[in-house]
């Protein structure tokens, strides 16, 4: 497990809604929400997180 999470943003998301994730350490994907950082996150399974990624390319609207 990894120490300290690598925190980064997508480049395909806008300032006004926007999800942090760090994917460093290779058992565990974390996501939070980038304007209130200390609220949670989200720990995913790496492949779980993949499923989720595919199926958001996918998605319009």
């Amino acid at each position: 497990m990894t120490d300290k999470p690598n925190w980064r943003t997508s480049s395909y998301t806008g300032t006004e809604n926007c999800v942090e994730v760090a994917d460093n350490d290779p058992a565990m994907v974390q996501v939070r929400d980038s304007k209130a950082k200390d609220r949670g996150r989200m720990k995913l399974r790496p492949a779980t997180w993949a499923v989720f990624v595919e199926f958001s390319k996918g998605t319009k609207g």
